[in-house]
């Protein structure tokens, strides 16, 4: 997954890989096999590739050991991945105790309503790993024409659908030109 969001995020920016090569130090050759994946760059590499290509390097970062399954590639869900934007963080209340059994996650959030009861309970706080690729059932966080969302995210034969568990919300059908970003992946709590 990393490889091909660093080509993609070339490609947005019109820069040849030689170009990059260049700005990087890094060998063409070498950047190739990064590109496509078959190899991954230290991280001293990858902080020269994000400072080229003028990003902020957590968000290459978290994608590092990710891969792209099938479907992320037949809807080709990297467009709908932000490497160019942070969080915002209006305000924050306090910090709490991330459980041992989800150490990748990035951060935690309060849910603030009741569209994903009973499985996330409204005022009880979910954990998020951000900037990573999700499958079929799993669990999101999403901007979805400028809201921020918790939702269910089901991949069907002919569309993507965000759900909400509580079924007085409706479904939202996505295409692939929806304008619609995926923030993070809710992670399990097994506790």
């Amino acid at each position: 997954m990393l490889g091909s969001m660093i080509a993609k995020i070339r490609k947005d920016k019109n820069i040849t890989k030689v170009e990059l090569a260049k700005r990087t130090k890094i060998n063409i050759g070498h950047l190739t096999h990064i590109e496509k994946g078959e190899r991954n760059p230290s991280h001293k590499a990858l902080r020269n590739i994000c400072k080229a290509l003028n990003i902020p390097y957590q968000t290459l970062a978290y994608m590092y050991d990710k891969e792209i399954s099938p479907d992320d590639k037949r809807y080709k869900l990297t467009n709908h991945i932000s490497y160019n934007k942070v969080v915002a963080v209006d305000m924050i209340s306090s910090f709490i105790e991330c459980p041992p059994n989800i150490p990748n996650a990035s951060i935690a959030f309060k849910i603030n309503d009741n569209s994903m009861e009973p499985k996330f309970i409204e005022g009880s706080y979910a954990f998020l790993e951000l900037n990573v690729p999700l499958e079929n059932r799993n669990f999101g966080l999403f901007n979805y024409n400028n809201q921020i969302l918790l939702r269910r995210f089901i991949i069907r034969q002919s569309d993507l659908v965000l759900r909400a568990e509580n079924k007085n919300y409706p479904e939202i059908i996505l295409s692939e030109n929806d304008n619609f970003t995926i923030i993070g992946k809710v992670i399990p709590n097994s506790n």
